[in-house]
């Protein structure tokens, strides 16, 4: 990993690292779309990355599997040619609930995130009656908010139940709002005393899977040192790339870009500010992810 600094250096483009990385493990919500619309500029210079220097990994914490994500990019307009592979949190949680099969689960998330149980042996149950809770969001994710969980939580506690998080986002912005994300009730069940496990962003076996995939593509196992981050989220994306010693590229322009953006782009004392707040470091960042 390049030495750190206490201010990340701000590069115009990603071409200006393209000579220092063969592998980019790269978030998706925030950099290349907002859940509504895709972001050509994007999706151009991870095609241009992809095409002359090597494997885009995306690195996604949706709760779901690969397979109706893939499908959800395509509907976006993200072309195939700007990503080689996807992981999602959703993929590496599979392994910790089919661990605890039969269960049965409680289980939170809208009806679209049920796909996350299906062929794991599971039975679904109540709070009263659950030996664990699975969490991939709100039931109702554009009206929930973690509070409303609260006390139904409280009783989970105290029966000394374990939080399955299947995506440790706390938010992310749909549009122009931001919605709450499993996350958010994971943090509200531990802060009341509960148990949380999580599989997605920070946490290692995501980036296990991604690096091992990514190590097919090279036909070889990837320097850790050419191996770069991608992201927007302070507490997932560059939290997670710093606890694996990556360098990182902190994408501005996504939940922090109120904060992090001025008349002129970035505004680099912010950026600094927020990463030494939450203990953080980024090797590099910029306001938008382009070429």
């Amino acid at each position: 990993m390049s030495s750190q600094t206490l201010q990340p250096a701000a590069i115009g483009g990603l071409s200006e690292l393209a000579t220092r990385y063969d592998v980019l493990l790269c978030d998706v919500w925030g950099v290349i779309h907002n859940g509504r619309e895709s972001f050509p500029a994007a999706c151009s210079a991870l095609s241009r990355f992809r095409a002359e220097v090597g494997p885009v990994m995306l690195i996604s914490n949706a709760p779901r599997p690969s397979p109706p994500i893939i499908e959800q990019l395509a509907s976006l307009g993200v072309p195939q040619t700007a990503w080689t592979q996807l992981i999602t949190s959703g993929d590496a949680t599979r392994t910790l609930l089919a661990s605890r099969s039969p269960g049965p689960v409680w289980a939170i998330g809208p009806e679209r995130d049920a796909i996350l149980y299906e062929g794991l042996g599971l039975d679904f149950g109540t709070p009263e009656d659950a030996a664990f809770i699975s969490v991939t969001g709100p039931y109702d994710d554009e009206n929930d908010e973690p509070g409303d969980y609260r006390e139904r939580f409280i009783g989970c506690v105290e029966r000394g139940l374990p939080l399955i998080c299947a995506n440790p986002d706390i938010v992310v912005q749909r549009g122009d709002t931001l919605i709450y994300c499993a996350g958010a009730l994971a943090q509200l069940y531990e802060s009341l005393g509960g148990q949380v496990i999580m599989a997605g962003k920070p946490y290692a076996p995501i980036y296990e899977m991604a690096l091992s995939a990514a190590a097919v593509q090279l036909g070889r196992t990837p320097d850790p040192a050419r191996v770069l981050c991608v992201g927007d989220g302070l507490p997932t994306d560059i939290r997670g790339a710093n606890a694996r010693g990556l360098d990182v590229l902190f994408v501005a322009n996504g939940i922090h870009g109120a904060e992090t953006l001025g008349p002129n782009g970035l505004i680099m004392p912010v950026v600094s500010d927020l990463l030494r707040q939450d203990g953080l470091h980024a090797t590099w960042a910029i306001a938008d992810m382009v070429w």
